[in-house]
């Protein structure tokens, strides 16, 4: 499952790097109907935070920002709790970039059961900040979603613990081991947002 997994990031990787950046590394350019390349991709299929607001995937969470997304469960017994800590941590030591340089952005696998109300306190035990974003709506939105961000499995507890870690701007993404040591998240996201200042 992990093996397979990868295989697909490794693909939407090159996928999303082609679809946002040229050989000199900016942004390609609008279409004649005004939409971008990852637009087109990723599209603005609609998906609800843990506050109950709606949320396009493209326009409103990816657009010109650099992200950090994962996919979990609130009900998991297994690795979910403790990667989403990991990544308390990341959030606790990039401080105020979180909402504003950067978008951490966790995305449920059971969207049937994870309602907005459950991933609020989901999300309050890990004292997570305006800028991060648990992720639920439609089955069908949010399993078109994870597709798109090659994250979708059948069976919730088939999700990965693979973080993906992109700057839509500049066409950077990284993907990292959910559970590495915390500092070295925050290395590959630095490099991420350092990535964003060199190209502007």
């Amino acid at each position: 499952m992990h093996r397979s997994f990868l295989m697909r990031l490794s693909v939407l990787s090159t996928v999303v790097f082609c679809l946002l950046a040229n050989m000199n590394g900016q942004q390609a350019p609008a279409n004649s109907d005004g939409q971008s390349p990852a637009q087109k991709y990723f599209t603005d299929v609609l998906l609800v935070d843990q506050d109950g607001t709606k949320l396009r995937l493209y326009s409103d969470l990816l657009k010109g920002k650099v992200v950090v997304i994962n996919p979990f469960f609130a009900t998991c017994t297994g690795s979910c709790l403790p990667m989403n800590r990991n990544l308390a941590k990341v959030q606790e030591a990039l401080g105020d970039r979180v909402g504003k340089e950067v978008v951490m952005i966790s995305i449920s696998v059971d969207p049937t059961t994870d309602t907005p109300e459950r991933l609020k306190a989901y999300a309050a035990q890990l004292k997570a900040k305006p800028g991060w974003h648990f992720l639920t709506g439609d089955k069908e939105n949010v399993d078109f979603a994870q597709k798109k961000l090659g994250q979708y499995v059948d069976v919730r507890e088939n999700h990965s613990n693979i973080v993906i870690i992109g700057n839509e701007r500049t066409g950077l993404w990284k993907k990292a081991f959910g559970l590495a040591p915390t500092e070295e998240l925050v290395k590959i996201v630095e490099g991420v947002i350092k990535d964003e200042g060199e190209k502007k």
